[in-house]
């Protein structure tokens, strides 16, 4: 273990201590299960299981949270000895336990809080390489809150929050007295297997005005860490400092597992400077790939990081991120470690992050695409739809629904989505027969009854389908909330196309009549000077005059007859 750290290990737990010589006493306990554990269907279990743990601490003087990530969820504490004990022996307690009298009271709680919170750039960035599973689930709400009853969550905290699961660290060089964290025994989980959503990379997809955000996972790494410092920097100089077209252009470095993090780059822009900033940022990342990277920004971001080892009890601020590194597989090192990788990071070695970084990045767009840049737009439809009955919208002619047995479709004028009951992620069952079904790769069907010309046995098709672990039962929908089909848009009345001619053809048959007006002076002159010819009137000259005449007075007929 690094320098100043001690492993030990309580009631079967594994433990980590470090002293702080100054201040309250810190600890946490971790636990190897986050939102990437979950599925869709039952999404919101580990945070539900994290509230109910800390509801009996209650109103409290003690400094102490709880937080539930992708792959981890986190109890920690700040206080004296007698208070840390308190707090770790009350949390175990209540896992080993839980107050199921507040389960429907803290899923409300959790709903509220959902209410107030918006998805960031990162989630949405999750949504599209991930789709609706693992990492994926951050960046949708917690849909599955609804069917999750006592039962199901016991059994989650009993599997989840175990001893082998979990890794405590308290920063003290020995245990408090008191201590007893006593937990279910249980399987260590390792960290879940990442999905996809997406065909190839580097990928696009457009998102929020105002804001270009990148991500990219990368394997951990000393280097991979330093190259997002040179990143952020670089953009920053590019963005800010140069073009002035962002107040905030950043790079962050966050690992993913035990083997893999994600670089995250960000900067926002005006309306009007969008594109500038996409192109500086295509511009930043392309200089980076081709190795164009200095010396002297490696030198700053090295010495950036190695200050932060200049820290009162570093073993203690250590402490978090080496108990998290424990319970994912990932090494240790000691400062002098950490600090000899660091001085060995050449610019060959950012060069080789950036590759990988170029390789794998998904953005987030504003405004125009960057297919320019070899970006491909990520899926914007399903590849395929199914066989079925088809079902007209009561909106919309071009819009229906495909019912198969093993799946449904949306299908309009070029675009078409697709969820296959196979892969269905969450189908969300509403009393008034509204169906939401998403699919592994994130796209998402509706079936409303309101919406489409439905038959009753078309729901009960779907229902019969779906696998029973996706399935969702919602609460009943205010009426209000019951989508109603929008008055399709007249077309125009048949008389109105021939009105819109007779206009046209009122002008036409002025000029005609002018002008057949004019040859029929022509033609009655000609015929007059023909009979009082010498020789006789020519026959054939005067059929070709009225014959021209008759060929005139034709269309002005018939284009009075339409104007009527």
């Amino acid at each position: 273990m690094a320098d100043g750290i001690i492993e030990t290990e309580i009631d079967g737990i594994r433990t980590l201590l470090a002293p702080r010589r100054r201040g309250r006493i810190g600890a946490g306990l971790f636990f190897r299960v986050g939102r990437a554990d979950e599925t869709l269907a039952t999404s919101g279990i580990t945070h539900l299981v994290e509230h109910l743990a800390l509801h009996r601490h209650g109103l409290s003087d003690l400094h102490y949270n709880g937080a539930t990530a992708a792959a981890y969820t986190h109890f920690h504490v700040d206080g004296t000895p007698a208070e840390i004990v308190e707090y770790l022996n009350g949390v175990c307690a209540a896992l080993r336990d839980l107050p199921m009298e507040r389960l429907e009271t803290e899923k409300e709680i959790l709903r509220t809080e959902a209410a107030g919170h918006s998805n960031g750039a990162a989630d949405r960035l999750a949504l599209w390489r991930y789709g609706a599973r693992g990492y994926g689930l951050l960046g949708y709400g917690e849909q599955g809150l609804p069917r999750l009853d006592a039962g199901t969550v016991r059994e989650w905290a009993r599997t989840r929050f175990t001893r082998e699961n979990a890794v405590l660290w308290i920063t003290s060089d020995t245990l408090p007295e008191g201590l007893d964290p006593i937990l279910p025994s249980g399987p260590r989980h390792p960290v879940p297997v990442p999905t996809s959503a997406l065909p190839r990379t580097p990928a696009y997809f457009y998102g929020d005005d105002g804001v270009v955000v990148l991500d990219a996972v990368v394997r951990r790494s000393t280097a991979a860490g330093l190259f997002a410092e040179v990143l952020g920097r670089e953009l920053f100089r590019d963005l800010r400092q140069k073009g002035g077209y962002s107040y905030t252009a950043a790079a962050d470095y966050s690992p993913r597992d035990g083997e893999f993090a994600t670089i995250t780059a960000y900067a926002d822009a005006l309306p009007e400077r969008q594109d500038a900033v996409v192109g500086g940022f295509v511009d930043v990342l392309a200089k980076l790939r081709a190795g164009r990277i200095e010396q002297a920004d490696l030198d700053a971001a090295r010495a950036a990081v190695l200050k932060s080892f200049d820290t009162p009890d570093l073993a203690a601020a250590m402490l978090p991120s080496h108990a998290l590194n424990l319970l994912t597989g990932y090494r240790n090192l000691s400062a002098e470690q950490h600090a000899a990788e660091l001085n060995a990071v050449t610019v060959a070695d950012l060069h080789a992050v950036a590759l990988e970084v170029a390789a794998d990045a998904l953005m987030q767009v504003p405004s125009r695409g960057v297919d320019w840049a070899g970006f491909t737009e990520a899926p914007q439809q399903s590849a395929s739809v199914v066989t079925g009955r088809r079902f007209a919208s009561l909106e919309n002619d071009d819009v229906a629904l495909v019912i198969a047995a093993d799946g449904v479709s949306r299908t309009a004028p070029g675009n078409q989505v697709t969820v296959r009951f196979a892969e269905c992620a969450a189908m969300l069952a509403y009393p008034d027969g509204g169906r939401r079904l998403t699919g592994h790769d994130g796209f998402t069907v509706g079936i409303e009854p309101t919406l489409y010309r439905l038959d009753p046995g078309a729901l009960a098709t779907v229902d019969a389908v779906v696998p029973p672990h996706a399935v969702v039962p919602m609460p009943p929908r205010a009426p209000e909330h019951i989508p109603r089909p929008k008055p399709k848009q007249e077309k125009p009345p048949r008389q109105a196309g021939p009105a819109r001619r007779g206009k046209g053809a009122t002008a036409g048959a002025w000029i005609f009549g002018v002008i057949a007006l004019l040859w029929a002076l022509i033609a009655l002159v000609g015929t007059s000077e023909e009979f009082d010819a010498a020789a006789g009137p020519d026959w054939g000259i005067i059929a070709f005059f009225w014959l021209v005449e008759a060929a005139l007075v034709f269309p002005v007929v018939r284009w009075a007859r339409q104007g009527r």
